[in-house]
């Protein structure tokens, strides 16, 4: 009995899926590698035993070898990075801002208005277009086989720090992290108006809109969606928006921008959830004006994926990056520094 019950969504959803198999009361003893081989479709011995060898595959919810025996009635979850997509992508010599970048994997600073994977509508000009294009140069490259391997994604207009696996082990052992939620990720968030509390938590279920699928709504009451948990912490007050710290414990579609509307401060510029609208202060005069001006500045939300850290694959080693703001994002922040101040 097999249960396919976690996909990889879309933007900013983590890559990895998730099994749960029972094996049946017939079952003979088989090895556990050869087991899943035969009950996961399109997955490789090689997948399988590195979703072993790095702990993302348990028996009973105990952690064992490929060698263990699979008996009548085991409970077997797994979970490993999903399925790539990637066929015909063109390569194309796109420059990425790399940050770090080893054997095992990459980190990528990337620019607000670049989609990370192609798409209805977005077929070229994507992270994995240059991807695929600077790892076809690469001595691992053989015959299309290594594909860049994508554990996260970011939205097109968010800026910021993405880690990319380069070898399959190294993305079943980050896509292991992102599911225990031991990845660290913080992000900077303009938003309008500052939050009661200065810090805390925002918890609530988040699945698709039923007045609008291109949207995200947050389900307080578990009903819908998917569980999603974020923390928040004001930087700076500027009395209509606020600077907003923000770490993700789950990866869910548009995690920060609903959770942010749904606690009453959308992002600022948010065209999706209603931050391009002047939502404090007077809508006239030369507020609006300024307001405004900062849109123009600015035109996406405000939102940065400021760091990333992780275990490296092979060193099992902390890694932690972080990322400057970007130029729209610091001017934005100069101006209503200055307006604050006045």
């Amino acid at each position: 009995m097999l249960e396919n019950d976690l996909h990889a969504s879309e933007e900013e959803e983590d890559f990895y899926e998730h099994y749960r198999i029972v094996a049946d009361r017939g079952q003979s003893l088989m090895r556990l590698d050869q087991y899943l081989k035969h009950h996961i479709a399109n997955a490789t011995r090689t997948k399988i035993q590195n979703a072993i060898e790095t702990e993302s595959v348990k028996v009973n919810d105990k952690v064992v070898k490929s060698s263990y025996k699979v008996k009548p009635f085991d409970v077997i979850t797994v979970s490993m990075p999903y399925p790539p997509r990637e066929t015909d992508i063109v390569p194309e010599d796109i420059p990425l801002n790399i940050v770090y970048e080893d054997e095992e994997v990459m980190v990528l600073n990337k620019p607000a208005g670049m989609v990370v994977h192609p798409a209805y509508g977005h077929w070229s000009g994507t992270v994995v277009n240059a991807l695929v294009y600077h790892f076809q140069h690469l001595p691992t490259h053989r015959n299309g086989e290594i594909r860049p391997g994508l554990v996260h994604r970011i939205d097109k207009d968010t800026s910021g720090l993405l880690v990319i696996a380069k070898t399959e082990f190294g993305m079943a052992f980050l896509a292991k992290q992102f599911f225990d939620h031991s990845i660290e990720r913080t992000y900077y968030a303009l938003v309008w108006g500052s939050p009661k509390n200065p810090q805390g938590t925002i918890t609530g279920h988040i699945g698709r809109s039923i007045r609008d699928r291109k949207v995200m709504a947050v389900y307080a009451d578990g009903s819908q969606g998917k569980h999603a948990v974020t923390h928040y912490e004001t930087l700076e007050s500027f009395g209509n928006v606020s600077l907003i710290k923000c770490n993700l414990e789950t990866g869910r579609t548009h995690q920060i921008r609903a959770h942010l509307q749904y606690l009453g401060h959308p992002l600022f510029s948010d065209a999706v959830y209603g931050g391009d609208k002047i939502l404090r202060g007077p809508a006239s005069g030369s507020y609006k004006a300024f307001v405004e001006n900062c849109f123009t500045l600015m035109p996406r939300q405000a939102l940065h994926a400021k760091s990333i850290g992780f275990v490296h694959p092979r060193t099992k080693q902390w890694m932690q990056f972080e990322s400057a703001l970007p130029e729209d994002f610091e001017g934005v922040l100069a101006k209503w520094r200055s307006y604050a101040e006045r």
